[in-house]
């Protein structure tokens, strides 16, 4: 996609939106449709995730405890906890049992944490739902993940176009819940909880009735011995090609949870006078977050959507290097702003375009990961399910590292320590991208004839 196309795409889109709804419903493009799951699964996470921050940010006046930073972070800890945990367990099942199975687990889990949160002003009660929505998401993406890496064997730009569409679905899931979860729960109050029970299901009938039983083969891992599944998951991770990339997703998934949660708790929490020097933590309107939140989302979207692109010209790892780069020119950009009270309006207009274009560069290193990943599945076709649940184990890893640093960070330091967390996270994240761009080259060697099966599902059929 080159930038001269974008007006052209943008008007198209109604068009397009309606064709791939109606092929949808119809069960041509399974691709497709665990795609626009992965959106309205992520739309509801998003949803629950920011009206849970904004919930703590007044949960005395619903009749709950005062929430500190602390708090935030450990709940973000528990959900990604229990991806991380859940993810390799469901990544195996959905080898053994078939992906579209396995997909259908995830919005029920969801659904039923949603309204027990709606119902509840106790924290470890809150706790157990995290630990649920976590499981969610861990039946989820390994399921998904490993649909497309199969629909997608030996076709590398069906792969990248796919990947970067899973990143951008979820993306965009997650920010549009972000920009809803104001208004939401403004109008409503905790019971907007339950309003956002029905978009899990939704989820659920786009995967029950999107992707047809016929759409992958029968999973050959159902012939392996069950004792053996974990077995045979322990000996994938002894591969190098998969801890070769480990430390850098590890890293940047930290950087974004940092930029997410806990940013966000930090932006409309009561202002500390501690902090008061800090123009970014005055403590503004939860709508007015959402709708920064939904600009910055539009940037990253459309970084997600050229970089998706670039597969076929650039290594993965030179799209992540340029990501890691983007992320350093969001974090100088934002705590130059953090402290530009009395700067001239150009110069922090200035600031805040260099953020936004950092943003949409920072985008191309996630679908670039997930794609490194994908490659590392055609030397193991019939463990697609179980490898690309580590993109969870890494994801749960990263946010469950950004969330206890990043608690510490801003309970000490307000959003100048998220900032300074996150350049020590990029920093550590180059350190093993050397090693990695030298191994890359090998990853692709592994790719096997695209079978029948997977051209009908490839989102280029």
């Amino acid at each position: 996609m080159s930038f001269a196309s974008w007006p052209g795409t943008l008007r198209s889109l109604p068009t397009v939106a309606a064709r791939v709804v109606s092929d949808v419903a119809a069960g041509r493009t399974p691709v497709a449709a665990v795609i626009l799951g992965t959106f309205t699964l992520r739309l509801a996470t998003g949803i629950t995730g920011a009206m849970l921050t904004f919930y703590f940010g007044r949960f005395e006046r619903h009749g709950g405890q005062v929430v500190q930073s602390w708090h935030v972070g450990v709940m973000v800890a528990l959900f990604y906890a229990s991806e991380l945990i859940g993810s390799p367990v469901f990544g195996v099942l959905s080898d053994r049992l078939g992906h579209r199975r396995v997909m259908l687990v995830g919005p029920l889990f969801g659904a039923v944490a949603v309204v027990i949160t709606g119902l509840t002003v106790c924290l470890p009660v809150i706790a157990l739902t995290r630990l649920l929505e976590g499981g969610s998401t861990a039946a989820s993406v390994p399921s998904i993940l490993g649909f497309i890496a199969f629909a997608t064997a030996s076709n590398e730009l069906a792969r990248g176009r796919a990947v970067a569409r899973f990143e951008a679905a979820t993306l965009a899931g997650i920010l549009c819940g972000f920009v809803l979860a104001g208004p939401l729960f403004d109008l409503l109050g905790p019971p907007a909880f339950f309003l956002n029970a029905l978009v899990y299901l939704l989820s659920f009938a786009i995967y029950r009735y999107g992707v047809r039983r016929d759409a992958e083969p029968a999973p050959a891992a159902a012939a392996h011995d069950p004792a053996e599944g974990l077995r045979r998951y322990a000996r994938i991770l002894h591969g190098r090609e998969v801890w070769l990339l480990a430390p850098t997703w590890i890293a940047i998934n930290a950087t974004l949870g940092l930029f997410t949660t806990q940013t966000l708790f930090q932006l409309v929490r009561r202002p500390d006078p501690a902090f008061a020097g800090q123009q970014l933590m005055e403590g503004f309107d939860p709508a007015h977050v959402s709708l920064g939140l939904g600009v910055g989302g539009l940037l990253f979207f459309a970084g997600l959507l050229y970089w998706g692109g670039r597969f076929k010209n650039l290594r993965r790892t030179t799209i992540i290097f340029r990501g890691i780069a983007g992320g350093f020119a969001v974090l100088i950009a934002g705590g130059i702003v953090n402290h530009a009270g009395g700067a001239p309006l150009a110069f922090t207009l200035a600031m805040v375009v260099l953020g936004g274009a950092g943003l949409f560069v920072l985008a191309g290193a996630t679908p670039a990961a997930i794609g490194l990943l994908a490659d590392v599945t055609e030397a193991y076709p019939d463990d697609r399910g179980a490898i690309m649940g580590l993109y969870s184990v890494f994801l749960g890893l990263g946010q469950i590292t950004g969330a206890l640093v990043g608690g510490e960070a801003a309970q000490r330091a307000g959003l100048d320590g998220i900032f300074v967390a996150s350049l020590v996270l990029l920093a550590l994240a180059l350190v093993p991208l050397s090693h990695l761009r030298g191994y890359e080259h090998r990853v692709g060697q592994f790719a096997t004839p695209t079978s029948s099966a997977a051209r009908a599902a490839s989102p280029d059929a």
